[in-house]
Protein backbone atom coordinates (compact mmCIF):
# COMPACT_ATOMS: atom_id res chain seq x y z
CA UNK A 1 0.00 0.00 0.00
CA UNK A 2 1.15 3.59 -0.77
CA UNK A 3 0.30 6.82 0.48
CA UNK A 4 1.83 10.44 -0.60
CA UNK A 5 1.89 13.61 1.50
CA UNK A 6 3.51 17.05 0.60
CA UNK A 7 5.52 18.79 3.49
CA UNK A 8 6.22 22.33 3.58
CA UNK A 9 10.21 23.23 4.06
CA UNK A 10 12.08 26.64 3.55
CA UNK A 11 13.44 25.01 0.10
CA UNK A 12 10.00 24.67 -1.13
CA UNK A 13 7.45 21.42 -0.69
CA UNK A 14 9.09 18.06 -0.74
CA UNK A 15 6.66 15.10 -1.40
CA UNK A 16 7.11 11.92 0.57
CA UNK A 17 5.57 8.57 -0.46
CA UNK A 18 4.93 5.88 1.38
CA UNK A 19 5.71 1.89 0.97
CA UNK A 20 3.61 0.87 3.77
CA UNK A 21 4.94 -2.39 6.19
CA UNK A 22 2.59 -5.46 5.68
CA UNK A 23 1.10 -5.71 8.88
CA UNK A 24 2.64 -3.47 12.49
CA UNK A 25 4.66 -1.65 11.45
CA UNK A 26 8.02 -1.25 13.89
CA UNK A 27 10.12 0.65 11.58
CA UNK A 28 10.40 3.68 9.57
CA UNK A 29 13.30 4.11 6.78
CA UNK A 30 13.20 7.27 5.34
CA UNK A 31 15.79 7.48 2.23
CA UNK A 32 16.19 10.12 -0.19
CA UNK A 33 17.59 10.47 -4.06
CA UNK A 34 20.41 11.93 -5.58
CA UNK A 35 21.48 14.84 -7.33
CA UNK A 36 21.08 13.33 -10.60
CA UNK A 37 17.88 11.11 -10.36
CA UNK A 38 14.77 10.62 -8.42
CA UNK A 39 12.79 7.62 -6.13
CA UNK A 40 12.41 5.73 -9.23
CA UNK A 41 16.17 4.94 -8.91
CA UNK A 42 16.49 0.86 -8.95
CA UNK A 43 17.99 0.59 -5.43
CA UNK A 44 15.18 2.84 -3.90
CA UNK A 45 12.54 0.79 -5.90
CA UNK A 46 14.01 -2.60 -4.40
CA UNK A 47 13.81 -1.93 -1.43
CA UNK A 48 10.41 0.00 -1.63
CA UNK A 49 8.96 -3.52 -2.57
CA UNK A 50 11.04 -5.94 -0.37
CA UNK A 51 11.00 -4.39 3.07
CA UNK A 52 7.27 -3.69 4.35
CA UNK A 53 6.74 -7.52 4.36
CA UNK A 54 9.44 -7.26 7.29
CA UNK A 55 7.41 -4.73 9.30
CA UNK A 56 9.21 -1.61 8.16
CA UNK A 57 7.61 1.31 6.14
CA UNK A 58 10.07 2.89 3.51
CA UNK A 59 9.32 6.72 2.86
CA UNK A 60 10.53 7.66 -0.40
CA UNK A 61 11.60 11.39 0.36
CA UNK A 62 11.54 13.75 -2.58
CA UNK A 63 13.66 16.90 -2.02
CA UNK A 64 12.03 20.57 -3.03
CA UNK A 65 14.14 20.58 -6.28
CA UNK A 66 13.12 17.88 -7.18
CA UNK A 67 9.89 18.16 -6.32
CA UNK A 68 9.87 21.63 -8.49
CA UNK A 69 11.33 20.11 -11.20
CA UNK A 70 14.85 21.75 -11.38
CA UNK A 71 17.73 20.28 -13.00
CA UNK A 72 19.95 20.59 -10.74
CA UNK A 73 20.39 20.26 -7.18
CA UNK A 74 21.34 23.14 -4.94
CA UNK A 75 23.65 23.43 -2.20
CA UNK A 76 24.31 20.75 0.66
CA UNK A 77 23.35 23.00 3.30
CA UNK A 78 19.70 23.74 1.33
CA UNK A 79 19.22 20.09 1.08
CA UNK A 80 20.12 19.49 4.36
CA UNK A 81 17.10 22.10 5.16
CA UNK A 82 14.80 19.80 3.37
CA UNK A 83 15.64 17.20 5.25
CA UNK A 84 15.34 18.63 8.66
CA UNK A 85 11.94 20.14 7.59
CA UNK A 86 10.40 16.41 6.03
CA UNK A 87 11.87 15.28 9.46
CA UNK A 88 10.58 17.53 11.76
CA UNK A 89 6.86 17.19 9.98
CA UNK A 90 6.47 13.68 10.03
CA UNK A 91 7.55 13.68 14.01
CA UNK A 92 5.29 16.40 14.47
CA UNK A 93 2.07 14.46 12.38
CA UNK A 94 2.66 10.62 14.74
CA UNK A 95 3.59 9.09 11.91
CA UNK A 96 7.44 8.12 13.52
CA UNK A 97 5.78 7.56 17.02
CA UNK A 98 6.87 4.42 18.48
CA UNK A 99 8.80 3.06 15.55
CA UNK A 100 12.88 3.26 15.09
CA UNK A 101 13.68 5.83 12.59
CA UNK A 102 16.88 5.28 9.76
CA UNK A 103 17.43 7.68 7.98
CA UNK A 104 18.67 6.81 4.48
CA UNK A 105 19.73 8.40 0.50
CA UNK A 106 21.52 7.24 -2.17
CA UNK A 107 24.29 9.58 -3.25
CA UNK A 108 24.11 12.93 -2.54
CA UNK A 109 21.24 11.84 -0.33
CA UNK A 110 23.43 9.63 1.63
CA UNK A 111 25.48 12.59 2.71
CA UNK A 112 22.50 14.34 3.78
CA UNK A 113 21.55 11.44 5.76
CA UNK A 114 24.90 11.04 7.54
CA UNK A 115 25.55 14.63 8.23
CA UNK A 116 22.03 15.19 9.72
CA UNK A 117 20.50 11.95 10.23
CA UNK A 118 21.38 11.41 14.29
CA UNK A 119 20.25 15.39 14.52
CA UNK A 120 17.13 14.65 13.03
CA UNK A 121 16.26 11.97 15.45
CA UNK A 122 17.53 8.48 13.69
CA UNK A 123 18.91 5.25 15.27
CA UNK A 124 20.48 4.36 12.29
CA UNK A 125 22.00 5.38 8.62
CA UNK A 126 22.02 3.78 5.51
CA UNK A 127 24.27 4.72 2.83
CA UNK A 128 23.47 3.74 -1.09
CA UNK A 129 26.49 4.31 -3.16
CA UNK A 130 28.06 6.78 -0.76
CA UNK A 131 30.17 9.71 -3.04
CA UNK A 132 33.84 8.72 -1.05
CA UNK A 133 35.04 11.33 -3.78
CA UNK A 134 34.13 12.79 -7.14
CA UNK A 135 35.06 10.43 -10.16
CA UNK A 136 39.22 10.44 -10.39
CA UNK A 137 39.65 12.89 -7.26
CA UNK A 138 40.56 9.97 -4.48
CA UNK A 139 42.04 12.99 -2.79
CA UNK A 140 38.70 15.01 -2.12
CA UNK A 141 38.03 12.71 0.26
CA UNK A 142 33.89 12.71 1.83
CA UNK A 143 35.15 10.31 4.31
CA UNK A 144 34.53 12.54 7.33
CA UNK A 145 30.92 12.81 6.70
CA UNK A 146 30.12 8.92 6.53
CA UNK A 147 32.84 8.77 9.73
CA UNK A 148 30.63 11.58 11.75
CA UNK A 149 27.31 10.24 11.16
CA UNK A 150 27.58 9.00 15.24
CA UNK A 151 25.15 6.11 14.59
CA UNK A 152 25.21 3.17 13.32
CA UNK A 153 25.49 3.11 9.38
CA UNK A 154 25.28 0.57 6.90
CA UNK A 155 27.08 1.55 3.26
CA UNK A 156 25.83 -0.48 0.26
CA UNK A 157 28.31 0.32 -2.34
CA UNK A 158 28.75 -0.80 -5.98
CA UNK A 159 32.02 -2.56 -7.03
CA UNK A 160 32.46 -0.81 -9.77
CA UNK A 161 31.75 2.76 -8.28
CA UNK A 162 33.59 5.51 -9.77
CA UNK A 163 32.63 7.66 -7.01
CA UNK A 164 34.20 5.57 -4.66
CA UNK A 165 34.78 1.58 -4.84
CA UNK A 166 34.35 -0.85 -2.08
CA UNK A 167 38.24 -1.12 -1.39
CA UNK A 168 38.48 2.70 -1.02
CA UNK A 169 36.80 3.28 1.86
CA UNK A 170 38.61 3.91 5.14
CA UNK A 171 39.04 1.80 7.93
CA UNK A 172 35.17 1.91 9.26
CA UNK A 173 34.21 1.64 13.06
CA UNK A 174 32.55 -1.45 14.64
CA UNK A 175 28.99 0.11 14.08
CA UNK A 176 29.54 0.77 10.89
CA UNK A 177 29.51 -2.15 7.89
CA UNK A 178 29.98 -1.71 4.10
CA UNK A 179 28.63 -4.15 1.98
CA UNK A 180 29.95 -4.69 -1.34
CA UNK A 181 27.37 -5.15 -4.41
CA UNK A 182 28.66 -7.63 -6.88
CA UNK A 183 29.14 -5.73 -10.18
CA UNK A 184 27.17 -2.57 -9.52
CA UNK A 185 28.12 1.27 -10.63
CA UNK A 186 27.44 4.36 -8.66
CA UNK A 187 23.37 3.34 -9.95
CA UNK A 188 24.19 -0.19 -8.92
CA UNK A 189 23.46 -0.97 -12.34
CA UNK A 190 25.39 -4.10 -13.98
CA UNK A 191 27.08 -4.72 -17.36
CA UNK A 192 25.51 -7.65 -19.07
CA UNK A 193 28.44 -9.67 -19.62
CA UNK A 194 29.12 -9.57 -15.41
CA UNK A 195 29.55 -12.91 -13.79
CA UNK A 196 25.99 -11.79 -12.15
CA UNK A 197 22.48 -10.75 -13.19
CA UNK A 198 21.00 -7.20 -12.22
CA UNK A 199 18.40 -9.15 -10.39
CA UNK A 200 21.20 -11.20 -8.51
CA UNK A 201 23.00 -8.19 -7.44
CA UNK A 202 20.17 -6.01 -6.10
CA UNK A 203 18.87 -9.27 -4.22
CA UNK A 204 22.54 -9.01 -2.32
CA UNK A 205 21.87 -5.08 -1.73
CA UNK A 206 17.99 -5.70 -0.47
CA UNK A 207 18.81 -8.62 1.56
CA UNK A 208 21.84 -6.97 3.25
CA UNK A 209 20.01 -4.04 3.91
CA UNK A 210 16.86 -5.84 5.40
CA UNK A 211 19.29 -7.89 7.96
CA UNK A 212 20.85 -5.04 8.91
CA UNK A 213 17.74 -3.55 9.39
CA UNK A 214 15.91 -6.41 11.63
CA UNK A 215 20.00 -6.33 13.46
CA UNK A 216 18.68 -2.92 14.93
CA UNK A 217 15.40 -4.16 16.05
CA UNK A 218 17.31 -7.26 18.34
Amino acid sequence: MSDQIMVETPAGPARVTFRRAVGEPWCLLLVSHGAGGGIEARDLVALAEALPAHGVTVGLVEQPWRVAGKRLAPAPARLDEGWRAVAAALEESGETKGLTVVAGGRSAGARVACRVGRETGASAVLALSFPLHPPGRPERSRAEELLGAGVPVLVLQGERDPFGRPEEFPALPSAMRLVPVPAGDHGFAVPKRAPVTQEESLTTLTRAATDWLLSLRA
